[in-house]
């Protein structure tokens, strides 16, 4: 019987932890640690993002800012807030929010935060690091992935996962971590030749491409663990109908909100197969926020001196 991961339970763990770590640093007279977000411009999507981190921030007594900027923002004005946050004392974790506007220089921009802060791990130090098994930041959404595989005793040592992207977000940092895991790692892109054979040899399989349904039964070899990091809108109903026939609830969200959410692994299919698996969403998906909140707690941590860490998956 196939096993789903549930992401929303882990997510609700580390931010438990998260908040018994928070209440650790005020007993012992510390400030809370403080996480700043700097958005430009006005994309829905992006906005939204933030105000959900600004909330789950709260929740764990984390004292959060967003410095906006309008869309017309040039680079000059984005690396002075970024300057203004790395000087600024109360602030352990800075974000740039990704997409920039047009005609900016996005790994500029990155570049300039203090890798002592940089807790979305997108910084040329934290990347460095963590291919040379250091301690130091990781993308949440990669960090969340493997908590999520260790506190659902998934085993690595000596299993061969496959990731299928091979994003500077997710796919190169999550291959890292599962190296440092002791696992034989291939990575997947647009130029892999006969992708199935190569799915098909994974004991692990993670996908994270960003495109709806790419991964059917014939890429997954029975017994597999697939992990689907992908988070796409569907508006189609043919589409909805195809991915999950039958699906009332699916054809309901349609109704209800104009479109739906899938991964990149088509569910209906692929979940007979698998050991366990991933669910869109309530998968990978909620532990990217708790993640972030957890190295914006390690960082406070580091800058008053402690070594101590929500867990090891840095």
């Amino acid at each position: 019987m196939t096993r789903l991961l549930d992401g929303r339970a882990v997510a609700a763990q580390v931010r438990a932890e998260v908040a018994a770590g928070v209440r650790e640093l005020l007993a012992a007279g510390g400030r809370p640690p403080g996480l700043a977000a700097v958005l430009a411009g006005d994309d829905p999507a992006s906005r939204l993002y933030v105000e959900t981190k600004e909330k789950a921030a709260a929740e764990v007594g984390i004292r959060s800012r967003t410095v906006r900027l309008p869309a017309d923002a040039g680079e000059a004005q984005l690396l002075a807030a970024v300057e203004a946050l790395n000087r600024d004392d109360a602030i352990d974790g800075i974000l740039v929010q990704l997409p920039l506007p047009a005609g900016i220089d996005e790994r500029r921009v990155l570049d300039r935060v203090d890798p002592a802060k940089d807790v979305d791990g997108f910084h040329p130090v934290s990347v460095g690091r963590l291919w040379l098994g250091r301690s130091g930041f990781v993308p949440a959404t990669p960090r969340g992935v493997l908590e999520l595989l260790r506190r659902s005793a998934v085993p690595l040592a000596g299993r061969h996962a496959v990731v299928v992207g091979r994003s500077d977000i997710v796919g190169k940092p999550l291959a890292a971590l599962l190296l440092r895991e002791h696992c034989t790692v291939t990575v997947c892109h647009s130029r892999t030749r006969d992708l199935a054979a190569v799915t098909r040899a994974a004991d692990l399989l993670v996908a994270a491409v960003g495109r709806p349904a790419l991964l059917g039964p014939e890429h997954v070899r029975e017994g597999a663990v697939v992990v689907d990091v992908g988070i796409n809108r569907i508006d189609d109903p043919a589409e909805v109908e195809r991915l999950f026939p039958g699906d009332a609830e699916r054809r309901e969200q349609l109704a209800r909100r104009g479109h739906v959410v899938v991964g990149d692994v088509d569910y209906a299919r692929v979940a007979p197969l698998a050991a366990a698996i991933t669910p869109v969403p309530g998968g990978v998906g909620p532990l990217t926020v708790a993640m972030l909140l957890a190295n914006t707690l390690d960082a406070a941590r580091a800058r008053r001196g402690a070594a101590a860490s929500v867990s090891t998956s840095r």
